[in-house]
This record gives C-alpha cells, structure tokens and sequence, in this order.
C-alpha cells in the first residue's frame, strides 16, 4: 500500500543511511540508523506509522537538495 506521507525510501547499509523522500518533494538523510530497522520499515504496512514512531526524531537527520 502506498504511503500518503513517503513518496519512497532507500537504505545505505555501508553509510547506515536511509534517504527519505515526502510526498512534498522534501529530501532528508537520516543518519546511524540500524539495518534492522530499514529492513522493519520496508515489511511495515504502513511506511508513515512506522517512520514516525521508530526514526523520526530517533535520529540525527540533515535535509538534502
């Protein structure tokens, strides 16, 4: 099911990065993020939920271009 808050995702396991991209066209980096949880995140049924209890404000973030 699509996410109405994430337009798509995608992890870098050697940097420990997952790229974020928002329905708004806004780009984010979320830094140390642990494997386990990019992989959860993509088994979740709901990609918003998931971030927003698990990464968002978990993590160091830095907005990209």
């Amino acid at each position: 099911m699509p996410s109405s808050v994430i337009r798509t995702f995608h992890y870098e396991p050697d940097q420990r990065r997952l790229n974020v991209v928002f329905v708004g066209g806004r780009r984010y980096a979320y830094h140390s993020v642990p494997a386990r949880l990019a992989s959860a995140m993509k088994q979740a049924l709901s990609k918003g939920e998931f971030f927003n209890a698990h990464i968002r404000d978990h993590f160091r973030f830095t907005r990209e271009s």
